[in-house]
């Protein structure tokens, strides 16, 4: 039985938002908060993790750092290199640059595997969710949501997927349901 409601902010395992700046890096910052928040649900510590060394150093799996990239590669990089470093030691940006290999070898968080989500089955992601922050792809290039602030979006929701997010919770409101969505 799946809970009504979660919000993985509330429990502590969602770290503060950070800014990607001018740089297509959200696939960076989706994978990078998804292994942050799975570490702290594990180990009960939040340790803030490197975007910049996936936009550096994960240059051979498809991604193309600055200029986008897929989670699903980010993930692969992180299991392949054993690890990922933290945000202090390797710190970003928001520009390509050559990867650190001494701050690549620094693998202080890792994973050994991910799964990915039927495509546009909520309950599948409902049921993900309900145990961890998801990275999702999302499409936000529409002036509706450029233009969004706070509160249930409510415009259109389109499938031209162009921007990489976390979801971090869901739950009803006045009748309509909502997804809790983690930015860059």
């Amino acid at each position: 039985e799946l809970p009504e409601s979660i919000d993985w902010r509330e429990k502590g395992a969602v770290a503060p938002v950070k800014n990607q700046g001018q740089c297509g890096s959200c696939w960076a910052f989706s994978a990078v908060s998804t292994v942050e928040s799975i570490n702290q649900i594990v180990t009960g510590e939040m340790v803030t993790l490197s975007e910049q060394e996936l936009v550096e150093c994960d240059i051979n799996g498809g991604s193309s750092g600055c200029n986008g990239g897929l989670m699903d590669d980010a993930f692969e990089f992180i299991i392949k290199n054993g690890g990922i470093d933290t945000e202090d030691d390797y710190p970003y940006k928001a520009v390509d640059g050559r990867c650190d290999v001494l701050r690549k070898n620094a693998k202080v968080v890792s994973i050994d595997g991910f799964e990915d989500v039927p495509e546009n089955d909520e309950k599948s992601l409902q049921k993900a969710v309900a145990h961890q922050p998801v990275s999702v792809a999302i499409e936000a290039g529409g002036r509706e949501f450029q233009l969004y602030h706070s509160g249930v979006f409510s415009g259109r929701c389109g499938t031209q997927l162009d921007h990489g997010v976390v979801a971090v919770g869901y739950g009803t409101e006045n009748g309509k349901d909502y997804w809790i969505v983690r930015n860059s």
